[in-house]
């Protein structure tokens, strides 16, 4: 059954981990270069790939006892909110140019970028964290890949003007704040299960 509130919450974590990450510089980078319908639907297809494999890794995580879940999906989420506020600010990335602007070829660059650059990336650990948490996969899996076109389409279409009005930084310790509130969550219901 679909859960608008859990989708919603995973949206928003999601949206806010992703948007200082290296991939959507790299989308706006792509995107001032190439068609950005073209850009988008690489990006997009990626990233459906990515939630997919994150899902099924959060789904086998939910055969383990609740407490154990609720600890690993804790201590996961204090990693991930030190990462963020911890990072080194990456410089721009080079972004292989294709030699033609053909659909085919622009969206098959977009979709190479992404699958590499997201691999094991922060927000597919915390999309398995969160389909962990939430035993949801179809909430869980909208709402993530909701979050990740959202910030692709940001990146594609208005980063520089978001980046103008609302500081990277900002941003960031957003999300470390909300990744470090839901590690809280977890560990304490871990611990006082």
């Amino acid at each position: 059954m679909f859960s608008l509130t859990v989708a919603a919450v995973v949206f928003g974590v999601i949206f806010l981990a992703e948007l200082p990450d290296k991939t959507a510089l790299a989308g706006l980078m792509l995107g001032t270069r190439y068609r950005a319908s073209y850009v988008f639907a690489g990006v997009a297809a990626a990233f459906l790939v990515h939630v997919a494999l994150a899902i099924a890794a959060g789904s086998v995580l939910t055969l383990l006892p609740h407490r154990v879940v609720q600890g690993v999906v804790g201590v996961l989420f204090l990693v991930g909110a030190a990462v963020l506020l911890f990072k080194k600010d990456d410089d721009e990335e080079d972004v292989a140019k294709p030699a033609d602007q053909s659909f085919w070829k622009v969206s098959g660059a977009g979709f190479m970028m992404i699958l590499v650059a997201e691999f094991g990336d922060l927000t597919q650990i915390m999309t398995a964290n969160l389909a962990a948490r939430y035993d949801d996969p179809l909430s869980v899996g909208v709402g993530a890949v909701l979050g990740l076109w959202a910030v692709a389409g940001l990146g594609i279409l208005g980063g520089r003007t978001l980046m103008k009005h609302v500081p990277l930084k900002l941003i960031t310790k957003i999300a470390a704040c909300v990744m470090a509130l839901l590690a809280a969550f977890s560990l304490y219901e871990a611990l006082a299960g």
